[in-house]
């Protein structure tokens, strides 16, 4: 069983690479996919995100939107907006922002590996989200949104992807947070076997980030497997962006919550205070260590650092931020236990800053908010290694990989 493979990717053409690329699917809701594609006839957009060509008021998972989608991919393709390449391919993959650079590259990975938990996972997936891209995945034959692979790192691959990178990158994209996006299809086949070969011998790769895109394609490729329908073998692949570890940058991943649980705002307070040293702070709180949190609440700003007689059990799981805030403020007080199903609870990504928080609380409906310290990747790896499972969002990578760049066929 091989770990990865190179694939005929299907990609834009050169000259609208540019119009092309958008954000992942999921970091955007439907009213900002509409504005975002507003006057963009190109956007990939209009295939990750379909709805935004139909009523306003459409549910995202309405039938006809995976059909619209599928109708969007048949027009770019036969318009010759997208093309597939004729020869597989490792496509090396550059990604800069903020004067930090990393590289790895595109390939499809394991269905059977990721099944047999070889190719880790570290969270529980949402059933809502999970059947949506089981739908849109199955509607499209193919898979459009990469899944962010993680590898510790490997001296020999640094050396191989820097000798692969030769000559102009075709593509040079800058993405909407001002990251630049570069590829360079890896075709020889003696250093695609190299390339293989090295991640084989690593025995184990990790999902940083697109836990229901995996899952939802080994739903389809089971499916698949089960109807005798396909004969590729391209559907029990899954498309994938992997990087070394070190160059991976994960931010903080913060929650919003509406009500108090019956709590006023002092009884709240009073109760936190058992757990935690609380400092009422004059601007917004981004947590500088682990074990420090950050509150919202009534138009002021708490700074929360758990108190050193508090015993938390050693383990990869319990020791997290993010379980330390949901065992002792959010399960306890504010009677959340399943972050991943309760819908009072929502979270938002490092990337829109602290300051988001503030906003969502004053002029949204939620009443309370926590910012937190990120997750180191090492964390995420004992987490994975220990096959145990992380609370739902906590981990936000950035930058993002863009949709449109790099998508897999699964039917040839």
């Amino acid at each position: 069983m091989s770990l990865i493979l190179p694939f005929k990717a299907l990609r834009p053409s050169i000259d609208k690479a540019s119009d092309v690329i958008a954000p992942p699917y999921d970091v955007l809701d439907s009213g900002e996919a509409r504005e975002m594609a507003k006057d963009k006839p190109y956007s990939f957009l209009h295939i990750s995100k379909p709805e935004i060509d139909l009523e306003e008021e459409i549910n995202f998972n309405d039938e006809s939107v995976y059909k619209k989608g599928a109708e969007n991919l048949k027009n770019f393709i036969e318009e010759g907006i997208l093309y597939q390449d004729k020869k597989e391919c490792l496509y090396l993959y550059e990604i800069t922002l903020d004067n930090k650079t990393q590289t790895g590259f595109g390939c499809i990975a394991s269905i059977e590996a990721y099944n047999k938990n070889i190719i880790k996972k570290h969270e529980f997936t949402t059933p809502i989200k999970e059947d949506d891209r089981v739908l849109n995945i199955k509607e499209l034959e193919a898979q459009t949104g990469p899944v962010l692979l993680a590898y510790k790192q490997n001296s020999f691959m640094k050396k191989v992807l820097k000798e692969n990178k030769k000559g102009d990158p075709i593509y040079s994209v800058i993405g909407p947070d001002s990251s630049e996006h570069k590829i360079w299809p890896i075709e020889d086949e003696l250093e695609i076997n190299k390339i293989v070969s090295e991640v084989n011998s690593m025995g184990t790769l990790y999902i940083a980030d697109g836990h229901h895109r995996s899952a939802a394609a080994s739903r389809v490729s089971q499916e698949i497997n089960e109807s005798g329908t396909n004969n590729s073998k391209s559907h029990n692949f899954f498309l994938s962006v992997a990087f070394p570890h070190s160059e991976m940058n994960i931010l903080d991943y913060n929650r919003i919550i509406s009500g108090l649980n019956n709590y006023t705002s002092d009884e709240l307070l009073n109760e936190i205070n058992k757990n935690f040293i609380i400092n009422n702070i004059s601007s917004s709180c981004k947590p500088v260590q682990n074990k420090e949190f950050g509150m919202f609440l009534d138009n002021a700003w708490y700074k929360l650092n758990l108190r050193e007689s508090i015993a938390i059990k050693d383990d990869p799981v319990n020791s997290l931020d993010v379980s330390i805030l949901h065992n002792l403020i959010i399960s306890p007080l504010l009677g959340i236990e399943d972050e991943r199903r309760d819908k009072r609870i929502n979270f938002v990504g490092g990337a829109r800053g602290v300051e988001e928080l503030e906003k969502r609380v004053k002029h949204g409906k939620y009443d309370i908010a926590f910012s937190l310290f990120p997750t180191p990747i090492e964390a995420l790896f004992k987490v994975a290694d220990a096959d145990k499972v992380m609370p739902p969002k906590s981990t936000w990578f950035e930058p993002k990989l863009l949709d449109g760049l790099l998508s897999h066929k699964i039917n040839d």
